[in-house]
């Protein structure tokens, strides 16, 4: 009886093992794809080529001999560029641009030097690089090469981030790049800061340390606000944006907001746009929007932003690396540091200061570089396995 009774527990575990065997083979692993992040970006860039136009028409047809399309057409150009970029770098495994990164690095830095010595100068500032019939502003490159640097140089040295010391060298890599784009620009400075800030800090996970070296990059931007005189005049301007002489721009745009009601005039009935709202089609394209589509259209495109910066917390909590989750970060915090600083701008919540609105507004380099930043969290994405 006891032998039976063995032979019988033996078969029931040989059974158990068996079928164990085969859940596991039936359990299958699936690539994930994030369609919703893509047909965000691309409903974004869409609409942002008719406010474009809508914007841009008007002016466009006085300045270029009657060509309405002018910044349409540049635009549409660079879009089609930027997400054919974004579709080639989706397909490429993020782990592939590692091999580059300190090259990377050199050659920006580089070109940071070379547009201050013999850049192109555009209202006072030298910001652009012209080869041949190819302008670009290098400090949008910088953007995305800092996030590429700092997630590979972050993601190698978590347990050196734990202390004071490594995060101070991981900062000093980031600064000569951050300087060197402040010293034309510093609304880009900004937003090149605030990506080092976050990308350590998640990296780190320390408190104390992130706030001690917040509070002094702080004080750097407060010193380079008072190296130039017209930094200032743009805080006199926010501060007094009634009577200030320099806040002119800022008040056409209030006024834009301020007529658009809820549901707006209308598109392409913008009066504001009109030779009245410097910069419409660019940095103030918000103002715009306000006045064509009103309350109701500009809580749709913060909410679109919103969503878009959901999707990218989701695949970062769930890329298969902390390389490839600081690289969605990094990317995610620029959009939302542009978005925050342009609707801030635009509102006189912030101070002036030129920060395009990621995907709508113009500017050729901006959305290229921009969509292919979306090309490397589409292949982090890519990355990402689950079990069906």
């Amino acid at each position: 009886m006891k032998l039976e009774r063995v032979e019988v527990m033996n078969v029931a575990r040989e059974m158990t093992a068996t079928e164990e065997k085969k859940k596991r083979a039936r359990v299958k692993t699936e690539k994930y794809f994030d369609y919703s992040l893509l047909f965000i970006v691309i409903f974004l860039v869409c609409f942002g080529l008719v406010i474009i136009y809508s914007t841009s028409a008007y002016n466009s047809q006085i300045e270029n001999n009657g060509d309405s399309f002018f910044y349409l057409k540049r635009q549409c150009m660079m879009a089609v560029l930027g997400l054919t970029g974004m579709a080639v770098i989706s397909r490429i495994p993020y782990h592939f641009w590692k091999r580059f990164t300190f090259m990377a690095y050199i050659v920006i830095n580089l070109l940071l030097v070379l547009v201050l010595i013999s850049g192109v100068a555009s209202h006072g500032q030298r910001r652009w690089i012209q080869i041949g019939p190819i302008q670009f502003q290098p400090s949008e490159v910088a953007k995305a090469v800092l996030i590429i640097f700092l997630a590979h140089v972050a993601s190698q040295a978590v347990k050196q981030l734990k202390s004071w010391r490594g995060v101070v060298k991981c900062f000093a890599l980031a600064l000569p790049m951050v300087l060197l784009v402040t010293v034309s620009n510093l609304s880009t400075g900004i937003i090149l800061l605030g990506i080092s800030f976050i990308i350590i800090f998640v990296a780190s996970n320390q408190y104390k340390i992130f706030f001690g070296v917040v509070g002094a990059g702080i004080g750097v931007m407060f010193i380079f606000l008072q190296v130039a005189a017209y930094r200032m005049d743009r805080i006199e301007a926010w501060l007094h944006v009634e009577t200030s002489e320099y806040g002119y721009q800022t008040r056409q745009a209030l006024y834009a907001i301020g007529s658009g009601g809820v549901f707006g005039k209308g598109l392409g009935r913008s009066i504001q746009k009109l030779s009245y709202v410097p910069e419409a089609h660019n940095d103030m394209i918000f103002s715009i929007i306000c006045e064509e589509l009103g309350l109701f259209g500009a809580i749709a495109i913060i909410l679109l932003f919103i969503l878009l910066l959901w999707r990218c917390m989701i695949i970062a909590n769930n890329a298969p690396d902390l390389y490839g989750a600081l690289i969605v970060i990094g990317v995610m915090a620029q959009i939302g540091l542009q978005v925050i600083i342009n609707i801030g701008v635009v509102t006189n919540t912030l101070p002036n200061t030129g920060i395009p609105l990621p995907f709508i507004s113009y500017g050729g380099t901006s959305v290229t570089f921009l969509l292919c930043e979306v090309g490397l969290i589409l292949s982090v994405s890519r990355s990402i396995k689950f079990k069906r």
